[in-house]
């Protein structure tokens, strides 16, 4: 299984209005496990950043001039999620809203509901009238957030990526929740479990080193006798 957390930074809260994506962060897990694989890509939103903004997320006009636009790095994003990705990402309905509109806008096809799990919806199910932004995850799961002084997609999807771990469970969780949703409507809370088997393969030479081990170090181990009525 394949997951995407990921986020964004933008110049506004709408699209619609004409703001734009200014940066996006993403790590790749597999089977609920950071693979290193990573995404990171500023971009030039081909209009300016006002400065309430700025203050937000430290991405000047000056700083984005010379970056990329969106539609030069569309397939690169497009290469990265591929077919089989499932998006991970905290009011998952902002980002998305975002992503899909500049793929629109470049002539890619956008993204189904069906592919995202928002950790929002996820965190307020858990953890109901408290305070569930990135931050206050973090504090809650005694994850290390003091790199975060701004707003950073890259910094905020690593972020992510362990608070969702420790939604799940922890770092190895043995069951999967997928938030159902729809599209423009993150539904309430709705989950269903699916397990997750882990499969490891190991050499015959791997065996039997381990099999001397346990005959060595575990006296009278059940597992190791013969069973004699055979």
């Amino acid at each position: 299984m394949r997951e995407i957390c990921f986020d964004t930074e933008t110049t506004g809260l709408d699209p619609l209005s004409g703001d734009r994506l200014v940066e996006i962060g993403a790590v790749e897990l597999i089977n609920h496990v950071k693979t290193g694989k990573i995404f990171h890509e500023y971009i030039n939103p081909e209009r300016d950043v006002p400065e309430e903004v700025v203050k937000v997320h430290g991405l000047t006009n000056e700083f984005l001039a010379d970056k990329p636009k969106f539609a030069e790095i569309a397939q690169k994003w497009v290469d990265f999620i591929g077919d089989d990705g499932i998006f991970v990402a905290h009011n998952a309905e902002f980002d998305m809203k975002f992503i899909n509109y500049e793929l629109k806008k470049c002539g890619f096809a956008t993204y189904e509901w069906d592919r995202v799990v928002d950790t929002l919806a996820l965190a307020r199910s858990e953890f109901p009238g408290a305070r569930n932004n990135l931050d206050a995850l973090c504090r809650r799961f005694n994850i290390d957030n003091s790199a975060r002084t701004f707003h950073g997609a890259l910094l905020d999807a690593e972020l992510l990526a362990e608070v969702y771990l420790q939604l799940l469970g922890g770092d190895e969780p043995s069951i999967k929740f997928i938030q159902t949703t729809k599209q423009n409507k993150v539904s309430n809370n709705a989950k269903r479990v699916e397990i997750i088997e882990r499969h490891f393969n190991i050499s015959a030479a791997e065996e039997e080193n381990h099999l001397k081990f346990l005959e060595k170090n575990l006296q009278n181990a059940l597992w190791l006798k013969k069973d004699e009525s055979a």
